[in-house]
């Protein structure tokens, strides 16, 4: 049933507190986009709550420790000491957050399909506590429709409905862990609510929060956005993939093709190869909209051409390995001691989701070898859901003696607090899969580029 009080004195009454920074901010989900935004809220002057399902996380983030690069744990103390921010795994005390934001995760299934359960679960939550003159937000990526379709009915099933009792809206995060230059709050941020009175709302919301807004018409415009930028990224960097293996044949280093191109001030854009997709955005988020397209039983040719590529690099690389392994050193891969250096998914952050790391473990693994790996911002790898086998194994110090003991260094994740110049002096032979150590000015016949 409808609260008795006026649709436009609700609205009036949030936005006011919006507006005055008096509203309570709720954040669903403290990983590496929820935490970051939670902190800048905190730090608008609004009263944040972050809500995780962790106990852990919980513990640490109200004794001031972050585990999320984005957050320092001076800023994070700061927050917390000014009585601005505090963790709960409580979600009774939803009722009290006159804004939520939702910041779930929103994986693939193995057969690649799209996994709403935590939104779905999440929604179910926010449902049970949902009361008059809130504000929902979905920030988790995912395919257009989400937002109208699948998370407004199951608010509306509590019996307030949206645009009258509640407010609904979606914005997708941006987040780049280990962008230093760009922040939260200096993201442009994509707004758009389920009608009018949502859409000032959110508004309202985010101009507090962030340096710019940009309103967009519906929910599933917002969604499509999010879903375009990765895509794009996704679609571009499949294209260098290939092309570095057709310029390989030829004899051409991509590298310095990329870089010579990147010269022209108009017309091209520089992507970069890698040994495969990771991170929780490229390597997912193109498959949630060529899911979606069959609805309207249409192809989506471009996404799943460019998700096979980049599927296909760990191999690849796994192929330039084993050869180079047997024409330098006669050695097969079975018998190989290696060295992965890097586990992260990018350079100069711990994140581990969908790192093609794993993959490349697990490649060389099935051949009877076991794998060691370094990297300085992961002293152990954590559980994931599609490698657990890995969880606990720990970082071996790069010295001297690691880089003497193994047959070959395999350069994954190109991080900035490695000492290449130790690695290419002491490792026999390096298979470099981001052209680091020569952009580092280090050469040799024990280097080889993958």
């Amino acid at each position: 049933m409808h609260s008795p009080e006026p649709s436009a004195t609700r609205t009036a009454s949030l936005a006011a507190a919006i507006a005055d920074c008096s509203a309570t901010v709720g954040v669903i989900g403290l990983g590496y986009v929820g935490l970051p935004l939670a902190a800048a809220a905190a730090e608008a002057g609004f009263a944040t709550v972050g809500f995780d399902i962790d106990p852990e996380k919980v513990a640490l983030l109200n004794a001031g420790a972050s585990y999320v690069g984005a957050v320092s744990a001076g800023r994070l103390a700061a927050i917390v000491e000014a009585k601005r921010f505090r963790a709960s795994a409580d979600f009774v005390q939803l009722a009290a957050c006159d804004v939520i934001i939702i910041c779930v995760p929103t994986p693939l299934t193995p057969q690649r399909d799209p996994d709403l359960s935590f939104v779905l679960h999440t929604a179910r939550t926010i449902a049970r506590h949902l009361r008059p003159a809130q504000l929902i937000v979905l920030e988790s990526t995912t395919f257009p429709g989400t937002t109208c379709d699948i998370v407004k009915p199951i608010l509306e099933k509590s019996g307030l409905a949206s645009g009258v009792d509640f407010f609904l809206g979606f914005s997708p995060e941006r987040e780049d862990p280990g962008n230093a230059r760009f922040a939260t709050a200096a993201i442009p941020k994509i707004v758009a609510g389920d009608g009018e009175a949502a859409q000032r709302l959110i508004e309202g919301f985010y101009e507090r929060v962030v340096q710019a807004i940009v309103p967009v018409s519906s929910p599933a415009v917002a969604e499509a956005v999010k879903i375009t930028e990765n895509i794009f990224r996704a679609v571009n960097i499949a294209l260098v993939n290939e092309l570095k293996v057709i310029y390989e044949a030829m004899g051409i280093d991509i590298w310095e093709v990329i870089d010579a191109a990147a010269t022209k001030p108009f017309g091209y854009m520089p992507f970069y190869p890698g040994p495969g997709l990771g991170g929780h955005c490229i390597p997912i988020d193109p498959f949630y909209l060529a899911w979606k397209s069959k609805e309207y039983e249409l192809p989506t040719r471009f996404i799943e051409l460019a998700g096979e590529i980049n599927r296909a690099m760990p191999r690849y690389v796994i192929a330039k390995l084993e050869a180079a392994l047997d024409a330098r050193l006669a050695l097969p891969l079975g018998k190989a001691r290696v060295l992965i250096i890097g586990i992260a998914y990018k350079k100069n952050v711990a994140d581990v989701r969908e790192s093609p790391s794993f993959k490349l473990m697990k490649l060389i693994e099935q051949r009877g070898t076991t794998v060691a790996f370094h990297d300085p911002h992961i002293a152990k790898i954590p559980p994931t859901r599609e490698h657990p086998e890995f969880a606990g194994r720990r970082s071996v110090p790069l010295d001297a003696q690691a880089l003497r003991a193994c047959d070959c260094v395999l350069l994954a994740t190109d991080h900035d607090a490695v000492d290449y110049a130790l690695v290419a002096q002491h490792a026999a032979l390096i298979v470099d899969t981001r052209n680091v150590f020569a952009r580092n000015g280090l050469s040799g016949d024990h280097i080889v580029k993958a």
